[in-house]
């Protein structure tokens, strides 16, 4: 962890920040002499000079947590200090970590639509039954991991399966950025574990299907109402069972590229209407990024920029007790912490690394 820290310390040049703050400060300054000036895009510089002010800080306060660091681990070789500083050390370490998980972030290289907010889609994959219960713990992690971080969400669609698990989730992160923290859990997710109806006791093999997607602005995107397909049904919950008295699940079809979405979590019609179709307008705008990434990136790199599912990213083995994310080469071994949503090092660790 020290070396690490030494090392990104030397990759980030300290005043070309310094320089760059005071340009933007003499920016923002300008701005408001400036007649008729956007007050959106004095707020827009305003957050680029506050991620500028941060990015010092924490080099200075990295720097100081190293020099102390390496302060204590002298007191190593005293006896009497040596459990004192075992601890502190320790302590200091796990600061340190956070710290420069933050400076990754706040210096990592920007990919398309990061500052958007995200939808996420689940559905279960290989697996039948044990693939739903899968699909629904993904569904539960992610949620209680944003319940934690204080992230705003909205369910558009939550369908379950008779026999247990889900069908399919969708749902927005309302958070800015989150479409840039979580793109890269878009994939295959594969869990190996011993179903609760296995008498053998022998591991089964079942993936979900994660799509991530960013939220786009209505105006963003052109899109004619006569290529549109909208049926109302009625929307059903655990065990099929009514959830609503009325009619109000939305189902909206873009006749022109077959998509279906569909929407069933409020009991409002209007409203299922409005998320069916916020969705709809992220999918078309994701056809037109792969459409314009196609003949610039590596298959690879597309992989990991759109939602490919048909890549596996990430094991979940629960007889180890291990998740092991394949891109990265990297395992956990505290999987029952990650199920319950202790993500935050997993999600970090692949926006930080795989964007190069």
């Amino acid at each position: 962890m020290l070396n690490e820290a030494i090392e990104l310390l030397k990759r980030i040049e300290l005043n070309s920040f310094l320089e760059k703050v005071n340009l933007k400060q003499f920016e923002s300054d300008n701005l408001l002499s400036t007649e008729g000036y956007s007050s959106k895009e004095y707020i827009s510089s305003l957050k680029e000079l506050s991620i500028l002010n941060d990015v010092i800080s924490l080099h200075h306060s990295i720097n100081k947590l190293i020099t102390l660091i390496q302060d204590t681990q002298e007191l190593l070789n005293d006896i009497e200090m040596k459990d004192i500083a075992e601890d502190e050390i320790k302590q200091n370490e796990a600061i340190l970590k956070e710290k420069i998980l933050r400076l990754y972030t706040l210096t990592r290289q920007k990919l398309p639509n990061d500052d958007n907010t995200a939808i996420v889609e689940i559905r279960p994959g290989v697996g039948g039954i044990e693939a739903s219960l899968f699909a629904e713990s993904l569904f539960n992690m992610y949620i209680k991991y944003c319940t934690e971080k204080k992230y705003k969400i909205e369910v558009y669609s939550l369908e379950h399966n008779a026999d247990g698990g889900i069908n399919e989730a969708t749902f927005l992160i309302d958070e800015e950025g989150s479409f840039g923290q979580f793109r890269f859990e878009s994939g295959v997710h594969r869990v190996q574990r011993v179903p609760t109806t296995e008498a053998a006791g022998r591991i089964h093999t079942s993936t979900a299907a994660v799509a991530v997607l960013p939220s786009f602005e209505q105006s963003e995107i052109k899109l004619d109402e006569k290529d549109l397909r909208i049926d109302v049904y009625r929307s059903s919950g655990p065990g099929g069972q009514s959830v609503n008295t009325t009619d109000s699940a939305v189902r909206v079809t873009h006749i022109p590229t077959g998509i279906i979405v569909t929407s069933q979590n409020s009991r409002s019609q209007i409203k299922n209407k409005e998320l069916a179709i916020s969705v709809l307008f992220s999918k078309l705008q994701e056809i037109e990024m792969n459409r314009q990434l196609e003949a610039e990136m590596t298959i690879r790199k597309e992989a990991i920029a759109t939602s490919d599912r048909s890549m596996k990213i990430r094991t979940y083995n629960f007889p180890q007790s291990r998740v092991t994310d394949h891109r990265l080469n990297l395992s956990w071994f505290n999987i029952n912490e990650i199920i319950e949503g202790d993500i935050e090092e997993i999600i970090n660790q692949c926006s930080n690394e795989l964007r190069s």
